[in-house]
């Protein structure tokens, strides 16, 4: 008897997979899994991370249309005050979301040295067959030290980090695309008789995200993966066209095309001073400091690598949303940025808001119709399951 996929179990992601829809701005969730999600605040307008909450934002993005819900995969907490310290894991949230909704794409956030490529590729796959294949794998390196020395290993150097994901890489593709046993001896894996089914649904292999920044990791989003994340640091439409254009002829070097996703913060209100006035209160009144000072620290950044201003503003955005793209104002301003990043060749755009569930109501009755209208999103009404 076959061990093999059956012929008509796996299908051409294209069909199944929300990230390839025929949106021309996609929409994901960014950090709807953790407590406080991307917001660095003490604030209690923050909901506490329950089951329910988070099934019921899922939900509601599903039904709006979103394309992708975007984990943060956390082991500790960053700073003195709990942030993200309460948190689900990123592979059973996404299979327990897989279940209640029907056309958003689940992403599972790896943690490259916290799970052997067999271990991931196995979840992944069972994720997919869940989803019927709507799975996508963000593969991370890590950057907080602490959860790093939690768990046991070593926080490599940079570069070595690069290769070390690379190899994970390679050799998780291999578990989902040969049929035959194999063995593999790399610098720092060695496997004998690699072996793994059922394979994942969709075909190729499952879509792959990156948000490598560096030199060494725009390559790794060049050679591998899908989708990549970029850090939108200028906050402006002409760096943003001009970097999307980098990204694009680093992928165009290994005869690959990549979609250039990034993350933005959302602030909507009725006027521009009132949404103003509540990005001062929450993040800043009531800025979770000690998240802020930590996160940076273990970023690497710090005020002499930027002007004064600059630095004041990245903090600001640091603390509300991750270092993501502003979007604070009226349903028009918000609409209005998001237009200008399709235009400027951004693929998809993840949002956070303080409290996702009356951020997204505020979102989809006021700024989605606008979207619409401008054709950068089609209604919802006019997509299939996954078109």
């Amino acid at each position: 008897m076959s061990n093999h996929a059956p012929a008509d179990e796996r299908r051409d992601r294209r069909g199944t997979n929300a990230l390839f829809s025929a949106n021309p701005l996609k929409l994901g969730l960014f950090g709807p899994n953790c407590d406080r999600g991307c917001a660095m605040t003490l604030s209690d307008d923050v909901p506490l991370l329950t089951w329910d909450y988070t099934k019921k934002i899922a939900q509601l993005a599903d039904e709006a249309g979103f394309e992708a819900l975007v984990p943060v995969a956390r082991w500790k907490q960053i700073g003195d005050n709990g942030f993200n310290g309460r948190n689900f894991d990123t592979y059973t949230w996404a299979a327990g979301l897989a279940s209640v909704t029907e056309r958003i794409t689940l992403v599972t956030t790896a943690h490259v040295q916290a799970s052997h490529p067999a271990v991931a590729a196995k979840q992944v796959a069972t994720i997919d067959h869940i989803s019927g294949g709507r799975t996508c794998l963000n593969i991370v390196n890590g950057w907080f030290e602490p959860e790093f020395k939690m768990l046991g290993g070593s926080f490599l150097p940079h570069d070595q980090r690069y290769r070390y994901t690379s190899e994970w890489f390679e050799l998780l593709e291999r578990f989902w695309l040969e049929q035959d046993d194999f063995d593999f001896r790399g610098e720092f894996f060695t496997v004998e008789g690699g072996y793994s089914q059922p394979k994942p649904i969709q075909l190729p292999r499952p879509a792959i995200m990156n948000a490598g920044g560096s030199k060494t990791g725009r390559d790794f989003v060049a050679r591998y993966a899908d989708s990549g994340y970029a850090l939108l640091a200028g906050y402006d439409l002409a760096s943003t066209r001009a970097l999307v254009e980098e990204r694009r002829a680093e992928a165009a070097a290994y005869g690959r095309e990549v979609d250039t996703w990034t993350t933005a913060y959302v602030i909507q209100r009725d006027t521009a001073e009132e949404a103003e006035a509540y990005r001062k209160l929450v993040f800043v009144d009531e800025v979770d400091e000690s998240a802020g000072q930590t996160a940076a620290h273990y970023l690497g950044l710090n005020s002499s690598a930027m002007a004064p201003d600059q630095w004041e503003e990245f903090k600001l955005h640091l603390r509300a949303g991750y270092g993501g793209y502003p979007l604070v104002g009226t349903a028009e301003q918000i609409a209005e940025s998001l237009i200008g990043l399709s235009q400027a060749g951004v693929t998809g755009v993840s949002l956070s808001f303080v409290d996702f569930v009356s951020g997204l109501d505020r979102f989809v009755a006021d700024v989605m119709p606008l979207l619409e209208n401008a054709g950068v999103r089609k209604p919802v009404s006019a997509l299939s399951a996954v078109s």
